[in-house]
């Protein structure tokens, strides 16, 4: 039996660098000596591709090195699971998490790597009145507990970001770029990230999703128009009418789904025997000096009519192809010289169902978030939230049936209900993980004021994330109304009709989970005073956490989803864990005598075979429950000799036995 050292995996998350030294090391071990990189040696094996150059393009400033390893560098901590403040915690897929966003991320590395398909976040707009988080990233965790006021702060600044400060761009990139770099890792290779913005950083933050996702990966900077009516307060005279949606794709190949062609547009007037079709442009996008060869003048058969080209566009089809589609009456004719020649399109020459969609997005507006804040409380607790219907339109476009969705700048919710909207229209099993800091809310603070006051009402601490469990708990139940209401009368049943197979209801809970130091206390002797830490290590767990607690860390740190299914069983009286189908086994017991060694490791052997057949297994106790070693290691010896599988070979092993 293993116990916990420090640094063990079981109490730290993915470390980013360890793996990209051994992917080095197994494309380039001639670079490694004694287990460090000589980059002498490695500049050589990469010859040309090697950039020595003192002065390059791109976007630098003070702290970006420091970014760069704040977003390499593990976490240490935990997510504790508060089912109290879910819904349907049994069943859902959906994940809520309380906490600072970067030290989240890093946590959800094991768990989540290449498995989010869509991420759209919507940060902090660069205002000098909105930004919280703060520049000192050392300790993130305490970072956490200070901002939430768990611990009494430092005097360290976290309040406005003035424009007045020499740091005021310095301070959003060093928030914003580590968690851009953390982020990447959890998108699936054919996911991409939407981010929204305005003016003020729109320029620093395309170059900091080049630098992070290369420039290759850009898909389109989306021109949302987010302001129906002109704004006339405007000291410029000039209503600024729109916002930003930046669009990166983790890898090349990322393609978005399109709109549905309107069938609206298609008719058959003429009744021709080819079916529906509709008029499009004949024009093209080149110049006579781009492609002479599309400059050329179309001739109507029979009345000798010649139609020139636009200078500026030219035709969409070389001559050869514009003469087979005006033999085959594919070409209208305008009724006046002055008129041009358009296509015959027919439908049923078009294979996809879809067209393209457009880099401007209209029909939804900042104020329509407003309303549905308001329709949901009855009253405007947040302050200028994104519209359910501009994130839906993103989730349609890229989030597949079964794909996940996260927005670790969760605000409101927006996303969850949006996923929820789109879940319920469609029939799909999208899952979402928002990530939001509970940031206090002041009710000196006049934008805040009815926020504290409604969170006084729900009797919950004054904070950003309680609002935003609260609208995801509404948003569940209003969807969930609208889909029981019946829309028409049952009809009568047809028995001999053709069934489809019915969809399980839409999932409308989540699982909230709150950051937190981690339950284990990873073994660090002070030499100073080797007693003293003998005895704190005498229980490797904090007395204040539960099995709870300690059950969905062994999950986080192991790489399993915080969603997956665990089922629980009374064995030789102790309390025992099969998490994912017999994969992981736990008892978090908190005393095993010697008579319990010899039942307790047999049932757990009987089970896990019953479970998990032929798969790999680790098992985990709590190393201070064993009354002395002898109990210790009888049961590993028993373990091991009761797991023997056909071939006589023990599924389990001392180090597939772990201690906490």
């Amino acid at each position: 039996m293993v116990p916990v050292q420090k640094d063990d995996p079981l109490t730290m998350s993915a470390d980013v660098s360890a793996h990209n030294v051994d992917a080095l090391r197994a494309l380039f071990p001639d670079a490694f000596i004694e287990g460090h990189i000589d980059f002498d040696v490695l500049k050589q094996l990469l010859g040309g591709a090697v950039d020595e150059r003192d002065e390059k393009y791109g976007l630098n400033w003070h702290g970006k090195r420091k970014a760069r390893q704040i977003a390499l560098t593990p976490s240490t901590g935990t997510l504790r699971p508060c089912p109290t403040e879910s819904v349907d915690w049994d069943t859902t897929q959906n994940l809520m998490i309380e906490g600072d966003n970067l030290e989240v991320l890093k946590l959800l590395q094991k768990s989540y790597a290449r498995q989010v398909k869509l991420i759209y976040i919507d940060p902090p707009y660069n205002t000098g009145n909105d930004f919280v988080y703060p520049d000192d990233f050392q300790d993130s965790i305490k970072n956490y507990l200070e901002l939430t006021g768990q611990v009494d702060g430092q005097g360290r600044r976290i309040g406005t970001n003035t424009e007045a400060s020499g740091r005021f761009h310095t301070d959003w990139l060093n928030m914003m770029y580590p968690r851009l770099r953390t982020c990447r890792q959890l998108l699936s290779s054919d996911g991409a990230i939407f981010v929204s913005c305005d003016d003020s950083e729109n320029a620093n933050l395309r170059q900091a999703l080049d630098d992070v996702f290369g420039p290759e990966n850009f898909v389109a900077q989306f021109v949302w128009r987010s302001r129906q009516f002109t704004d006339a307060r405007a000291v410029t005279n000039v209503s600024t009418d729109h916002e930003y949606l930046l669009c990166y794709a983790r890898d090349s190949g990322f393609a978005m789904r399109g709109v549905e062609r309107d069938e609206s547009k298609f008719a058959n007037p003429d009744n021709d025997s080819r079916g529906p079709w509709m008029s499009r442009s004949l024009l093209g996008l080149a110049t006579r000096e781009q492609r002479p060869n599309l400059h050329y003048d179309i001739v109507e058969p029979g009345s000798g009519r010649r139609f020139p080209p636009n200078p500026s566009t030219g035709w969409r089809y070389s001559p050869d192809k514009m003469q087979s589609l005006i033999a085959q009456g594919c070409v209208l004719f305008p009724s006046k010289d002055d008129g041009r020649p358009r296509e015959k399109k027919f439908r049923k020459d078009m294979n996809s169902e879809f067209i393209a969609f457009r880099s401007i997005v209209e029909g939804t507006y900042t104020a329509d978030g407003t309303q549905e804040i308001r329709a949901l409380f009855g009253a405007e607790v947040f302050s200028y939230p994104k519209p359910v219907e501009l994130v839906r339109k993103v989730v349609q476009q890229v989030a597949g049936e079964y794909d996940t969705v996260m927005d670790f700048f969760a605000g409101s919710g927006t996303t969850g209900q949006a996923v929820l909207e789109q879940n319920a229209a469609d029939g799909g099993r999208r899952r979402y993980v928002l990530v939001q800091l509970p940031e206090p809310l002041d009710p000196r603070n006049k934008d805040q004021e009815t926020a504290a006051m409604y969170c006084d009402k729900l009797g919950r601490p004054r904070s950003i994330a309680e609002l935003t469990k609260e609208r995801l708990r509404r948003a569940s139940a209003k969807i969930g109304s609208a889909l029981l209401s019946p829309k028409q009368p049952p009809k009568t049943p047809d028995l001999f009709a053709a069934t489809e197979p019915v969809k399980p209801p839409p999932d409308l809970g989540f699982r909230v989970f709150k950051l937190a130091t981690s339950n284990i206390q990873a073994w660090a002797p002070d030499r100073t005073d080797i007693a003293g830490s003998l005895e704190a290590a005498a229980d490797h767990l904090k007395q204040d956490r539960t099995e709870q607690d300690i059950l969905y860390e062994l999950l986080l740190k192991r790489g399993l989803d915080l969603c997956v299914p665990v089922e629980s069983r009374t064995i030789a009286g102790k309390q025992v864990h099969a998490i994912g189908a017999g994969v992981l086994m736990t008892c978090l017991a908190t005393h095993i005598s010697r008579a319990d060694v010899e039942p307790l490791a047999m049932g757990i052997v009987a089970w896990n075979k019953e479970l998990n057949p032929a798969g790999d297994v680790q098992v985990i106790f709590r190393d201070s429950a064993f009354v002395d070693d002898v109990a210790k290691s009888n049961l590993t010896a028993i373990l091991c000799q009761c797991s023997l599988d056909d071939k006589g070979i023990p599924r389990l092993s001392e180090k597939s036995i772990r201690s906490i």
